[in-house]
């Protein structure tokens, strides 16, 4: 965690911000904590978002479908003041790192410092498959797709996983044709995208189990099954959406899994179920 900033508020709604902990597409992110004392995670909406009406409608229906999930694997959303001059949406805060940070850390960092622990063990990565598509179905239940999960909106904590920023990546969508850059549009890491994102077509729950299938071959090599974007963005999605991923240093037990997920055809992934 940072410290606040010399341009960052002190408080946001009924919550008094304590520090940074990061940035996404939609904006920053801040620990915070409320008049009676419960720790939460506050997302503050970018100012050029704000300002877009239409992302502003969406935003609101996202944030409204998002606290119907109430599972086991997610981080519940407490609050939210969509109408607000710079909207703002408050989770429960998860304390954990992200399995981003655990399997790879943060670039530079010696793996004592950076809390990284390289590709997890086999029964972790089964751990961490069933929690993720125990969350995949509590959001689908909703009404949500995620269209966003990646090793970094994956926090690790005691109890098991939990998923983050469900239903945020349906209003950014909202700016893909706007004023904003196509990057804040797309959503995430190309990595961690579908075929049809990749392709620009219609987006389903599918989405969603190839994702997952992605980030459990990452959790299981600690690299991407369709590589780094280090010789292109557009030759990593070419790669996504016509070539066979490498799984190469996947355990046999679960290659088949992973492979199904990574199916090119939706209709031919299996359910989260």
């Amino acid at each position: 965690m940072e410290k606040l900033g010399s341009g960052d508020p002190q408080r946001v709604g009924g919550y008094r911000l304590l520090g940074r902990l990061g940035a996404g597409g939609m904006g920053q992110v801040f620990l915070a904590r409320s008049d009676r004392g419960r720790t939460v995670a506050i997302k503050l909406v970018r100012a050029e978002l704000a300002a877009q009406q239409h992302f502003r409608d969406r935003f609101r229906a996202e944030v409204q479908a998002a606290r119907k999930v109430g599972g086991a694997w997610t981080a519940p959303v407490l609050d939210a003041g969509v109408d607000a001059p710079v909207p703002w949406v408050a989770t429960g805060y998860v304390a954990g790192p992200s399995l981003d940070r655990i399997v790879s850390g943060r670039p530079g960092a010696p793996v004592a410092d950076s809390g990284a622990y390289g590709p997890l063990p086999e029964r972790s990565v089964r751990s961490l498959g069933a929690g993720l598509a125990g969350a995949l179905q509590d959001i689908h239940r909703a009404g949500l797709i995620h269209r966003d999960l990646k090793p970094s909106n994956v926090l690790m904590t005691i109890d098991g996983p939990r998923v983050i920023d469900f239903g945020i990546a349906r209003a950014l969508d909202t700016v893909a044709d706007g004023g904003l850059t196509r990057t804040g549009a797309m959503i995430g890491s190309p990595g961690f995208m579908s075929p049809e994102q990749v392709r620009g077509e219609r987006v389903t729950t599918a989405c969603d189990v190839f994702c997952l299938g992605a980030v459990l071959a990452y959790a299981s090599t600690g690299r991407l099954p369709f590589g780094a974007a280090d010789s292109g963005i557009h030759a990593l999605m070419f790669r996504i959406a016509q070539e066979d991923p490498d799984l190469t240093g996947v355990p046999l037990d679960l290659i088949e899994l992973i492979r199904d997920c990574l199916a090119k055809d939706p209709a031919a992934r299996p359910g989260p179920s």
